[in-house]
């Protein structure tokens, strides 16, 4: 597959097994340099929790759009939905769905499953223990540099397409029903990142099926990350997941909503995403940045932790079929501005985060062409 190592650098430390511990400060590989830190930490009672900076908190939360807009028999109502959507595309790289066809029920089905795997006994997660080579399976970090400073959480990664890379015995086989709930959640998430590409090509000014066959039509790459952030006693030193951009094409993710923990960069502030019930919350991954000529943005996000309560989220990867070179649609390509981005296939593109980990947007912005 690709050029990437066998084994880990270090030993890997389950960050549940450090929590459950029940240690009273971090070890200093987790602790962040201080210019990454969250901003203050905030005291309830015995509670600890990151709070962002007033004038982050100021700006409110990233958009939520009802999706039922775009079926709407009003056509001032579906050209509003669209607007909206466009302008969290360029404005925000975010945006939350709700309304949007897959059920409530599966949603809440699949979380309590991951919950459930993440509360196993250490010995039947262990069978699942991941490698550098494909990532599949139980996680503990990501990036394959010697001492890096790394991330409070667990997680569980796998491929769900193409069905050449879906790996049954990498799947779970507890808790008893994972695997078919997985599978059903994964057909209803690509028939809404369908949906969703195409609004994104029309507001783009592109036939509606065009990020679609950029991606490579039904051959599209899709993957999920099980993302589990243990309690933290020192969460104002630390981050559940590091500064980064997507690298893939469009990501999905299903957070419990009673936890905050995801901020998004919106200028040199962090906002505080407030999960709407049973909403997804869409990016825009850094291939549809190259793809729209960086009329869509993919924007900067990270995870903060709580020393009080655990949190889980599932991100769902929807992807080009990894050998298709990707650049920038030459629809959107003018005189005024030319390509700012020379082709690069997904598989060679992601062999970067897979080796350093995530770094904000260096990669991203390291691929602009010379002018």
């Amino acid at each position: 597959m690709m050029n990437s190592p066998q084994e880990w650098p270090e030993p890997i430390v389950r960050v549940q097994s450090l929590s459950d511990s029940g240690v009273s400060s971090i070890p200093e590989r987790y602790i962040k340099p201080p210019t990454e830190r969250p901003s203050f930490c905030h005291v309830i009672g015995s509670e600890r929790s990151v709070v962002p900076e007033a004038a982050a908190e100021a700006e409110g939360n990233i958009p939520v759009i009802d999706m039922s807009g775009l079926q709407s028999e009003d056509g001032l109502v579906r050209a509003e939905t669209m607007r909206i959507v466009s302008e969290s595309c360029r404005e925000w790289g975010f945006f939350q769905v709700v309304n949007h066809g897959v059920s409530p029920q599966l949603m809440d089905r699949a979380l309590q499953i991951w919950r459930e795997f993440f509360h196993l006994p250490a010995q039947d997660k262990q069978l699942y223990a991941n490698s550098p080579k494909t990532y599949e399976g139980y996680g503990s970090r990501l990036g394959i540099q010697k001492g890096a400073i790394l991330d409070w959480s667990d997680y569980y990664f796998l491929h769900y397409l193409p069905l050449s890379l879906k790996d049954q015995n990498k799947w779970p086989h507890l808790p008893s029903n994972c695997r078919e709930v997985i599978d059903e959640y994964g057909k209803e998430v690509v028939k809404l990142c369908e949906r969703l590409l195409s609004v994104l090509s029309l507001n783009l000014g592109l036939k509606e099926e065009f990020l679609q066959n950029a991606f490579g039509g039904k051959e599209i790459g899709a993957c999920m990350r099980v993302n589990f952030y243990p309690k933290c006693p020192q969460p104002e030193l630390t981050l559940g997941l590091s500064s980064h951009s997507d690298p893939g094409g469009m990501t999905l993710l299903l957070p419990e909503h009673q936890v905050t923990g995801l901020q998004v960069r919106k200028a040199n502030s962090w906002i505080t995403v407030k999960p709407a019930p049973h909403a997804f919350i869409v990016n825009i991954g850094d291939q549809i940045q190259v793809l729209s000529n960086a009329m869509y943005k993919s924007v900067e996000h990270r995870v903060v932790v709580n020393s009080g309560k655990e949190r889980i989220s599932m991100a769902f990867f929807y992807n080009p079929k990894s050998d298709i070179p990707i650049e920038p649609a030459k629809e959107l390509v003018t005189p005024d501005r030319p390509p700012l981005y020379l082709p690069m296939t997904f598989d060679q593109y992601r062999l970067f985060i897979r080796t350093r980990g995530p770094q904000g947007k260096s990669q991203v912005d390291s691929l602009k062409s010379p002018r």
